[in-house]
């Protein structure tokens, strides 16, 4: 596979900025389990998302996206509220000022 090059990049972007930008949300979108445009060819995300750039698959239009956010259900072992929290031993309770 050959290299890819900012300017291969910058032909679908107007400067380097918005070209890091975008390159960095589509390859933590990547990284997350969005299905790549492009081969894998066991690249890391922030090579697949520059070759994706490069190709012209993602625009600039990736940073106008909303978010999807996951919500995870607290489940009743371990994330119950305070069950993580140490309690304190009767009698060790801390004295202020003294």
């Amino acid at each position: 596979m050959a290299r890819v090059t900012v300017e291969d990049c910058l032909e679908f972007m107007d400067n380097r900025f918005e070209l890091v930008l975008v390159a960095s949300k589509r390859a933590r979108q990547v990284a997350n389990g969005s299905e790549p445009f492009v081969p894998w060819e066991n690249d890391k995300p922030t090579v697949v998302a520059l070759r994706e750039i490069a190709e012209g698959h993602v625009t600039r239009k990736i940073l106008e996206a909303k978010p999807v956010v996951e919500f995870e259900t607290a489940t009743e072992e371990g994330s119950a509220e305070g069950a993580d929290t140490p309690q304190a031993e009767p009698g060790n309770e801390a004295q202020s000022g003294e």
